[in-house]
């Protein structure tokens, strides 16, 4: 639906300024000799300082991550650079316990534990506190979720229910991007980079402090990444151009209270249809947040966020979406118990511009979502064994009231050792698609109408373990069954106009079930090694009832097996190389056979200041498809190879 061929003219514009700026900071830098300000506390990590890194995804307040009762990944600012990542999807692909599938050039799914579509709609994804969430259809659209991956600090990635803390939409995993604090990002930072159906990309940003206690830092980015190609081999004219700017204020008022103010602004051009007619994805957002230690046992956070997106399909057809958020939680210990809670309020205005085929009725609609939730964590046998109870109870605009309860125990069998289990039970509420979507031939012939579309449920069960054998070896495992209810379904219309009108359901049901290994090591100083397999099975069957048109096939397309491995080396002379390794099984409808995947980074570090990488990927092969959706057309990813430069001072 999206039809796109124009590049942006402030992307056009920004383009000549960035590539003089990073031609003269590139010559600066061979004569500077301060140190950079904005090295990564991560990158020098031992791994059992990582193991007892305080991580915030699981409940919502610091622990630590071998304690953690869930199974959570950590992608690490090393992790990123390792890889040479040019987009944040593409840092996605580390999380072992992701389904990560390129698409086209601007396109990708992206989910946990299954499920797995252009529009899926079972993960929940937070940049620095914001949903990035779309109610159009309860999903993400990628291709406007931008960073400077430098100043990523970590990204906390949970495969498994978080609806307790996290809301409804948080069904099969939470994927939290935590960007670094100003303070850590003192100094100027460029970089360039162009290669292989890889036009350009380019970054500035400069951090700096106003005082002791009040830094900022302020980037400009934007990049074009080129085509992918048909099954033929011709080129899909699917290039993808964006732009994005913004700032972050970090201020430490007193000892006890913390302010960050930041915001973004972007405008892109995807196309993933490889059209002629010019799409738009612009938008922009600010977040707020104070942070209060009102004791050593009590602690609360204010955050209000503000988020606007309009996409022009270039068709006809627009959505304005004015997402305006305000969440508040309290986290308060006395004796065995630690007790988190709060409340949220969002107002989401939607607006689209209807086309006389299709239409979103009514046009104008205002979707509010209010939640209180409680989770409390109670120590059952000191430093040994902890139980953690809680649930959220959500109103929406189209189901009412819902309500996700968990149950989590955490055994900390040895210090080095963790073997915890859960159970929860998590929604997925309508989307506009789900409720408000009308397709017409001809006034008289209704092909596509709305139904009484209720919550998607799910019921999982997990169990886990995680364990650090030695200093420079950790191993986590964990296993899921989880029984899902009211799945979307495309159910016939009466005789004799069968199949039409077609409406949405829910007559689908199953259960899917799997593991998820994941291992580090530290084989030397230089050199760590990290690994991750995982397993999925689905069984989804047609209710009693039902005559789903897609046989309970349409709403995932998911690999069985998946593994990865990455090594990232430090070797003399300023030399760095990364590897990864990573295999996906086969798609078994729309069918895209399994694949093998390779990508290099070799980095040179010229000095303090200054580095140059080549990297490449997918250089198992010329080209291959990731996955296919209904539409458009398949794409195939080339293999690729680029050059970068890369400055810190």
């Amino acid at each position: 639906m999206e039809l796109n061929h124009h590049h942006s003219n402030c992307l056009l514009s920004l383009k000549m300024p960035l590539t003089i700026g990073l031609t003269l900071l590139a010559n600066l830098c061979f004569c500077q000799v301060k140190d950079s300000l904005a090295t990564n506390k991560l990158k020098k990590m031992s791994l059992e300082e990582l193991m007892n890194i305080e991580i915030m995804s699981v409940s919502r307040h610091p622990e630590k991550l071998k304690e953690a009762a869930s199974a959570v990944q950590i992608i690490t600012q090393k992790d990123i650079r390792g890889s040479g990542a040019k987009t944040l999807p593409e840092a996605l692909r580390l999380a072992p316990n992701l389904q990560v599938a390129q698409v086209n050039s601007s396109q990708w799914a992206i989910s946990a534990r299954g499920f797995n579509n252009v529009l899926a709609n079972k993960l929940l994804v937070l940049i620095d506190g914001r949903t990035v969430y779309t109610p159009l259809y309860a999903g993400v659209f990628w291709d406007v979720q931008n960073l400077v991956l430098e100043d990523v600090e970590r990204i906390e990635v949970i495969s498994g229910p978080g609806g307790t803390l996290w809301g409804a939409n948080a069904v099969n995993g939470v994927v939290n991007i935590i960007t670094k604090n100003s303070k850590d990002t003192k100094g100027m930072f460029a970089e360039a980079a162009v290669g292989t159906g890889f036009p350009f990309l380019g970054s500035l940003r400069y951090g700096d402090q106003f005082s002791d206690k009040l830094s900022y830092r302020v980037y400009v980015t934007g990049f074009k990444m080129g085509n992918t190609v048909l099954v033929n081999g011709a080129k899909a004219g699917d290039e993808w151009p964006m732009a994005q700017g913004g700032y972050r204020l970090d201020w430490e008022a007193t000892k006890k209270d913390r302010f960050t103010l930041q915001s973004n602004i972007y405008s892109g051009k995807p196309n993933p249809d490889a059209g002629d007619t010019v799409v738009a994805a612009k938008g922009d957002n600010m977040v707020a947040r104070w942070n209060r230690m009102v004791s050593e046992k009590s602690d609360f956070q204010l955050q209000a966020y503000y988020d606007h997106t309009l996409r022009d399909f270039g068709n006809g057809f627009t959505e304005d979406l004015k997402t305006y958020d305000v969440d508040w939680q309290h986290r308060y210990q006395w004796n065995r118990q630690e007790l988190t809670y709060g409340l949220g309020l969002r107002l989401m205005d939607h607006k689209v511009t209807n086309l006389p085929l299709f239409a979103f009725l009514p046009d104008k609609k205002t979707l509010s979502l209010y939640n209180v939730f409680v989770q409390d964590e109670i120590t059952l046998v000191e430093e040994k064994l902890r139980l953690t109870v809680g649930s959220k109870i959500e109103h929406n605009s189209y189901t009412g009231f819902e309500y996700q309860p968990n149950g989590r125990l955490a055994w900390t069998a040895t210090k080095r050792q963790t073997i915890w289990a859960a159970v929860s039970r998590a929604v997925r509420t309508p989307s506009r698609i789900d409720r408000d979507f009308y397709l017409n031939f001809a006034p008289a012939f209704p092909v596509f109408l709305p139904g009484n579309f209720m919550s998607e449920k799910l019921v999982a069960y997990e169990l886990g373990w995680r364990t650090q054998p030695h200093e420079k070896l950790s191993i986590s495992l964990s296993s899921f069954l989880n029984f899902y209810d009211n799945v979307r379904s495309a159910e016939p219309g009466p005789p004799p106009l069968t199949p039409f009108p077609i409406t949405i359901a829910n007559g689908v049901k199953g259960k899917t079930y799997g593991i998820e290994l994941a291992a580090t090591n530290q084989l030397a100083s230089w050199w760590s090694l990290r690994a991750g397999y995982t397993f999925l099975k689905k069984e989804l069957s047609i209710k009693p009832g039902s005559q789903d048109l897609n046989g309970a096939t349409a709403e995932s397309d998911d690999p069985e097996h998946q593994f990865l491995v990455q090594s990232n080396m430090e070797l003399p002379s300023g030399i760095e190389l990364g590897t990864i390794v990573r295999y996906v099984d086969k798609l078994p409808k729309p069918y895209v056979s399994g694949y093998m995947g390779l990508d290099l980074r070799i980095g040179w570090k010229l000095g303090k200041v200054l580095e140059l990488d080549i990297v490449g990927h997918d250089l198992l092969d010329s080209r291959h498809p990731e996955f296919i959706p209904s539409s458009p057309s398949p794409r195939e990813l080339e293999r690729s190879v680029y050059g970068k430069i890369l400055c810190r001072f």
